[in-house]
This record gives C-alpha cells, sequence and structure tokens, in this order.
C-alpha cells in the first residue's frame, strides 16, 4: 500500500465529526427516493487521482446524494456533472461523465480532493470540521510531489487553499489574495492558485458560472502547466 493509499484509507476510516458522522449515516440510510437501490457510501469521501498530478482541485464537500452515495467526490449529482464535461472538454479526463466509482473515469495530470470529506447538513461545514479535515489536505498536498497549482472552487475551498499555501509557506508578502473568479495567483517555489465560482447547481442554474467560464478558467491552467 502506497501512502497515499494509506492517506486515502485514513481518511475513510476518520469519525472526527459527530455531527457530520451523524449526518452521513442517517443519510444513507433514509436515501432518496430515486436512490433506493443503491447502497450508499456513507463514509467520508477519499481523495480522487493518483499523487503524481501536477493539480490538485479542491472542491467543498461531498454531496449527501452525490459522493456520500457514490463514495467519489464529484460524482452522482450535478456539480459533478459540470465539472467532469469541463474537465473533458479541456483535457483532464477521458469522459465527460461520471455516475459511480467504477465507470471507468480516468483523470489526466489532475487529483480532485474537499475541504471538508463528509457530507455536511445545508452543505455547510462548521469552522471546527474544517479545520479537523485541514491536517488531510496538508498531507495530500506533501504527497504530491510533481504538483505545480490548486483550483480553488468555490469560497470556502479557497479560504482552505489559502490556510494550505500559509502553512507551508507558499504565500508571497506582495501579494493580496481575494476571491475572484478567474483569478489565478503566483505562489512560492513556481507554484500558482486558480480561482473558480463552485459548480453548483444554483451557481450553473443561474448563470454566474457558464460552461465557458470554467473551461476558460481551465484552459488557463492548462497553459501553465505546460511552461
Amino acid at each position: 500500500m502506497t501512502d497515499w493509499d494509506t492517506l486515502n484509507a485514513t481518511i475513510v476510516a476518520c469519525t472526527r465529526c459527530p455531527r457530520l458522522v451523524a449526518y452521513r449515516q442517517q443519510v444513507a440510510a433514509r436515501k432518496r427516493a430515486a436512490f433506493r437501490d443503491w447502497d450508499y457510501w456513507g463514509k467520508p469521501v477519499p481523495n480522487f487521482g493518483t499523487p503524481d498530478a501536477q493539480l490538485l482541485i479542491v472542491g467543498l464537500a461531498p454531496a449527501a446524494h452525490g459522493g456520500n452515495r457514490t463514495g467519489r467526490v464529484f460524482t452522482g449529482d450535478a456539480s459533478g456533472d459540470f465539472l467532469f464535461a469541463a474537465l473533458y472538454h479541456a483535457g483532464f479526463c477521458n469522459q465527460p461523465t461520471a455516475t459511480h466509482r467504477d465507470d471507468g473515469l480516468t483523470l489526466y495530470n489532475v487529483a480532485i480532493t474537499a475541504a471538508v470529506h463528509c457530507a455536511p447538513p445545508e452543505n455547510k461545514p462548521t469552522r471546527d470540521e474544517q479545520a479537523n479535515c485541514f491536517p488531510y489536505l496538508v498531507q495530500t498536498y506533501r504527497l504530491m510531489p510533481n504538483l505545480r497549482g490548486l483550483l480553488a472552487l468555490g469560497q470556502l475551498a479557497f479560504e482552505a487553499c489559502l490556510r494550505l499555501a500559509r502553512h507551508e509557506q507558499l504565500l508571497p508578502t506582495d501579494t493580496k489574495f481575494e476571491f475572484r473568479h478567474g483569478a489565478i495567483y503566483d505562489l512560492a517555489h513556481s507554484k500558482f492558485l486558480a480561482v473558480s465560482y463552485h459548480p453548483s447547481a444554483r451557481n450553473t442554474y443561474t448563470k454566474l458560472l457558464t460552461m465557458p467560464m470554467m473551461i476558460e478558467v481551465l484552459n488557463a491552467i492548462r497553459a501553465r502547466l505546460q511552461r
């Protein structure tokens, strides 16, 4: 078992947050009518991808009936449908759909994680819950020797990435970091932090985030990685 596998196993076994443990298990037991035949995952959702990737995408948390059902981040919900379609168009994966863990989806040069690995009620993890999960983000970062860039999806992920950059002494002193879709900030050691609105159903349905906007960010990231 590799260190990456060990980290993922540790994440899946985590019980640090009683509120999240109770919620994820409750959702898995009650299910949604449309998924009544599913055997819900109902545990923390591990990282997806391989540690040799140059890009790490950081999301908010698994959806109650998405990742918490399928066991793979951004898989089985509207946010994932949008994200993987964009990743496919930008050349970061082999197919535009993600429905379950064994659907054949392969990532190219990217890994995906979350600021919080358990589905939170109303998609709102507490500060303590975010702090409990933060060490997993640090370990994920440290296990990626080729990492060049971070892509934060949404405000909460952006804040987690800034904490990570501060923790790993990557923040330049002369840069003001603010959450702004499409921004790409230079970090120390030739790394960068890119920013996007979260591909939530609310953001995509209201056109706050469109597919061309998402693909433009991913293409800009690809250009950075190819330098």
